[in-house]
């Protein structure tokens, strides 16, 4: 089920007596149960489309429809999105996580009730019980980033914007955020990801729009953009440097030595003999050269 579609966005603004034309021709989709990260470069549109999607500046054409309604003339197709906006803008830092959710539940459209019940639920669900009555600023930015996406939840939107959830964040605190993201997918939540780390990308969306100069360059499912980048070359490592003996023979096939340990082979029918001459060398690893989001970026 389509739960986002923005076809043909366009936005120009007018700057210093010139237009400028920030986003043309955009469209994206996100059906529920799946994350679109939307990449480029700082100043390539991201942010007016966005903008737009959540229904803060008003597209010059186009349309965008959320489960089907238009938050530009529907005001309760807001209701249908929640956003986690980096640095965690989406909280009051001088209220209690149980203060903040209840709060944001009343203001969209949860009676007090509801909104008591499904704020002890999130407390419980992101391990936050404890910290309850604590004030958000005296928080770990850890915490701090699962109450932001808690707030975002509160009222069990179809359709997510994350801005950089885990900007900042150490390592226990990014895996955490990274499996609350996961299990909200799961539950069939849509979301649109922004981010520039971008190995967090390749690792949580399941499709990728790159924008620059305002439109899309690119959309494919991210295992699929990932595969047109790679090559069919491999990397072997030893363990130990490779004697003048074996570095003759393996010349003789074609291969180049990136240093005295490490092996590129561009022709994979030569792999195997490329092994038999390393026997009984210890090796460290033989890889396929994969891409990654950083070459296709």
């Amino acid at each position: 089920m389509r739960i986002l579609e923005a076809n043909q966005l366009n936005k120009t603004f007018r700057e210093k007596g010139k237009d400028i034309a920030a986003v043309r021709g955009v469209s994206l989709s996100v059906s529920a149960g799946e994350i679109l990260a939307f990449l480029g470069p700082n100043g390539a549109g991201k942010t007016t489309t966005i903008k737009m999607i959540a229904g803060l500046i008003r597209p010059d054409h186009g349309g965008v429809r959320i489960c089907d309604r238009d938050p530009h003339r529907q005001p309760e197709a807001l209701r249908l999105l929640g956003a986690v906006l980096e640095g965690n803008r989406n909280v009051y830092w001088r209220l209690t996580p149980e203060e903040n959710l209840e709060y944001f539940g009343i203001l969209r459209g949860m009676n007090p009730r509801s909104a008591r019940q499904r704020t002890q639920e999130l407390l419980e669900r992101f391990n936050l019980m404890h910290k309850r009555r604590a004030l958000v600023q005296s928080l770990s930015r850890g915490m701090q980033q699962k109450l932001a996406i808690a707030v975002a939840l509160i009222h069990q939107p179809p359709l997510l914007l994350m801005d950089e959830p885990t900007l900042g964040l150490d390592v226990e605190a990014t895996e955490d955020v990274k499996r609350l993201i996961r299990e909200i997918v799961r539950e069939g939540c849509a979301i649109l990801l922004t981010t520039h780390q971008l190995a967090i990308a390749e690792e949580l969306s399941d499709r990728v729009a790159i924008i620059n100069n305002g439109e899309i360059v690119v959309e494919e499912p991210t295992s699929e953009l990932i595969r047109q980048f790679s090559g069919s070359a491999y990397l072997i490592e030893t363990e130990s440097a490779i004697d003048p003996e074996r570095i003759s023979k393996l010349a003789a096939l074609g291969v180049s030595m990136q240093c005295d340990r490490t092996l590129h082979i561009s022709d994979p029918k030569t792999v195997y003999q490329v092994l038999e001459i390393l026997n009984p060398l210890p090796l460290l690893q033989v890889r396929k050269d994969q891409a990654n989001l950083t070459d296709v970026f």
